[in-house]
């Protein structure tokens, strides 16, 4: 069986999934006798990405694994496919996500006392539904409040592998550079979101006593 033979069945692979892939799923369309390990697997996975450097689609290696995309500067051409308008969110749903990003483990609360307003539990509820965070335990203090942090599928949703990869807050108002992915067999484009216009370099400097939020548990 030739290289690039495997390479081949992992390329259709992942071209026909629609979703993200991990080295096991991609073994699994390998017969037996066929199978790559994982490192012969990770080779081939690097390679392709190294052949897709130039073209423009793009192999992205996200938290739930590998997938292929079109890349982000091509976006907005081929979201004229669908007609729909995609799904735009509020300032303020955008400023609560970006806290929890960035200074997580975070809880209701705190996310108040930096913005200077009432969270809308419709926001909670939508970043709840969309599974962009999730409640990771309780702060230690009267009354245990929840705290939040991101999940999986935030990550993928941005293109990222770890929370180590979000943009500086110097650089969060060109959010809109990280959400143009969109996976090939996927319904529509993602969903381009507007840059807050808020100031998350002043509110990250008010929650400085909550630590280093990149180094959160997922």
């Amino acid at each position: 069986m030739s290289e690039s033979y495997r390479r081949n069945v992992v390329e259709a692979a992942l071209l026909a999934a629609g979703k993200s892939l991990q080295l096991g799923d991609l073994a699994q369309v390998f017969s037996d006798a066929e199978r790559p390990t994982q490192e012969e697997l990770s080779a081939i996975l690097e390679a392709l990405q190294a052949e897709y450097a130039t073209r423009a689609l793009e192999l992205a290696h996200t938290a739930s694994g590998w997938r292929v995309q079109v890349r982000g500067e091509f976006g907005a051409q081929i979201s004229r496919l669908w007609p729909e308008r995609p799904a735009r969110y509020s300032r303020a749903l955008l400023e609560t996500l970006a806290l929890i990003a960035y200074r997580q483990p975070i809880t209701r609360g705190e996310i108040e006392l930096v913005r200077g307003v009432a969270v809308n539990p419709n926001i909670i509820k939508t970043l709840l539904e969309r599974n962009w965070i999730r409640v990771i335990g309780t702060r230690d203090v009267p009354g245990r409040p929840e705290l939040l942090g991101t999940t999986a599928e935030f990550l993928d949703y941005f293109g990222l592998r770890k929370l180590e990869q979000l943009p500086p807050l110097a650089e969060l108002k060109a959010l809109t550079e990280l959400n143009m992915q969109l996976e090939l067999g996927g319904a529509m484009a993602v969903p381009a979101l507007p840059a807050p216009d808020f100031d998350v370099e002043a509110a990250a400097e008010d929650m400085d006593s909550e630590g280093d939020p990149l180094t959160a548990t997922q």
